[in-house]
């Protein structure tokens, strides 16, 4: 991160972080972007996606299932909930 790179990936970001350190990561992805970084982010904590993601895909069995904003998703899935959590459950189950 030292170097600004202008694409960031980052494999589960907040796993074993305190809520204050989980805090300044979200901060830190959200600052970034906002100055034009790319930030490719996997976590499996749907409630951490819904709050830094421009974009979210979903991944199963090794395929892309579904891709947009949260707002895509939750049109397209009006029946299945607002929540991504619930989204990403419906389609998966």
């Amino acid at each position: 991160m030292l170097h600004d790179p202008k694409v960031f990936v980052i494999d589960e970001p907040m796993v074993g972080l305190d809520p204050i350190h989980a805090r300044t990561v979200k901060r830190e992805i959200k600052e970034r972007s906002q100055r034009g970084t790319t930030v490719l982010m996997s976590t499996h904590l749907l409630n951490i996606a819904e709050e830094l993601a421009d974009r979210i895909g979903i991944i199963h069995h090794g395929k892309l299932i579904a891709l947009g904003t949260l707002e895509e998703l939750r049109r397209e899935h009006e029946q299945r909930g607002q929540r991504l959590e619930d989204i990403f459950l419906s389609m998966v189950e």
